[in-house]
């Protein structure tokens, strides 16, 4: 992959701003949704589709394309976001969230919208899917890699790690999971729900190669992926922890901006605020 210039990280930098003004206005049209995950997601999915990804959003079943899972399917409103950006439909579209009829569901619906690998809905099955792919990926010879977005709540589903065993077990160094770590999940902080720590000991203990990385700058994601493309023998996990809410003060780290519709003005405030880190993005490439 291309060496990540200054000019580079900023684009990056700006296009992650616009897909999280792009999850604002999606939801609270909707007046349903996710918020908090889809906004620290924003970097990871910049980096994955405006560098890393081998794709051609014009021709999405590209048979030489790299995969992309999406596991914790209710942070779609990024995806979408960051697909539209890309090409593969108008950004109009984003309009119709959750709309009957839409191509953009709640979660993910691979027959609805090309580009989609796979539905998801049931946390916890995405990995599994991934690892399937992979492991067919090396029967047949590719090149590509899957990649598989993941929470950290749904790590308390048993189907995860059963995974995580088959992956380990192949050492399938052609799959790369991406954990959202951002320590939150719908019900509270996630040491409280179901305590998850020491992951990444129990990641290499599955036979995993695991690097951490804040998941909220472009250059330490890009550096993170650029490093698990060169690891042999083992699947990767980037343990990426990220900001949930990142970029709209009243929502970062609150878990109860997991899924809540928005009150009158927040929306507004949550798209003033962002538009304000775009304007100092932009008077800072200036300089």
């Amino acid at each position: 992959m291309p060496a990540l210039y200054e000019t580079k990280t900023k684009k990056l930098q700006r296009l992650a701003n616009t897909l999280r003004q792009h999850v604002i206005r999606m939801v609270a049209r909707a007046g349903s949704g996710h918020q908090g995950g889809p906004l620290g997601l924003a970097e990871i999915f910049s980096v994955l589709y405006f560098h890393q990804l081998r794709h051609r959003p014009k021709h999405p079943q590209w048979e030489n394309r790299d995969r992309l899972i999406l596991s914790n399917g209710h942070v779609c409103p990024i995806q979408y976001a960051a697909m539209a950006e890309a090409g593969y439909f108008p950004v109009k579209e984003l309009d119709t969230l959750r709309r009957l009829g839409s191509r953009l569901q709640g979660h993910p619906e691979r027959t609805r919208l090309p580009g989609l690998e796979t539905t998801s809905g049931p946390l916890g099955a995405g990995l599994a899917q991934a690892a399937g792919l992979a492991y067919a990926g090396r029967m047949d010879g590719k090149t590509w890699f899957v990649y598989c977005v993941t929470s950290d709540g749904e790590h308390e589903a048993g189907m995860h790690w059963e995974a995580c065993l088959f992956a380990g077990k192949y050492r399938l160094d052609n799959l790369i999971q991406i954990v959202d770590r951002n320590n939150i999940q719908i019900d509270g902080d996630t040491e409280d729900v179901m305590p998850l720590e020491p992951l990444r000991k129990k990641y290499e203990a599955f036979n995993w190669h695991v690097i951490e990385c804040n998941g909220n700058d472009v250059e330490e994601v890009n550096n993170a992926i650029d490093e698990a493309k060169g690891i042999h023998q083992k699947p990767i996990c980037i343990l990426a922890h990220t900001i949930p809410g990142k970029g709209v003060s009243y929502m970062e780290n609150n878990y109860l901006w997991h899924s809540q519709p928005f009150a009158e003005g927040q929306a507004e405030q949550a798209l003033a605020e962002l538009r304000a880190a775009e304007r100092e993005l932009r008077a800072e490439q200036q300089k």
